[in-house]
């Protein structure tokens, strides 16, 4: 058996005093979240967080830094390998489709994310945030994409 971590992006994103979440259904209920989810093929890192943003939130967004990189093994026996963003939002879109399982894409302040900590779907949410207000960051630079033939933004 060969084992094999879940490659995953994820996006704070801010405005103001407040922070873009997803509300969402998952095996284990209804949570919140940053927008996230897994690499697909032939993209890169930030092309992913640019997708996940607005497939989840109807949002698109320009990723300014590098957040950091998180190493989880999930309580479902899973390990993901996370790499995650800070970004700007440009334009919310009109009339957007959003993944199956969102359930809306929620604009809340930090005490109300702190109010929801048991809701969140992993303590890499408020950890990513806690991330962004200390102002720990990296340049995008820092990536390097090898062999990857990506796909158009």
């Amino acid at each position: 058996m060969i084992w094999t971590p879940h490659v995953t992006v994820a996006t704070v994103v801010a405005k103001g005093s407040k922070f873009l979440l997803v509300h969402e259904n998952t095996d284990v209920g209804q949570v919140y979240n940053q927008p996230a989810g897994h690499l697909d093929p032939n993209e890169t890192l930030i092309q992913a967080a640019v997708r996940e943003t607005r497939e989840e939130t109807g949002w698109n967004v320009k990723i300014d830094k590098l957040l950091g990189i998180s190493l989880y093994n999930a309580p479902n026996g899973l390990t993901y390998l996370r790499t995650s963003f800070s970004a700007t939002p440009l334009e919310q879109l009109p009339g957007a489709t959003l993944d199956k399982e969102i359930i809306e894409a929620v604009w809340l302040t930090y005490d109300e994310i702190l109010q929801r900590k048991a809701q969140l779907r992993s303590p890499l949410v408020l950890a990513d945030i806690e991330r962004f207000r200390s102002g720990e960051s990296y340049p995008l630079e820092l990536l390097a994409n090898f062999n990857v033939d990506p796909v158009a933004p």
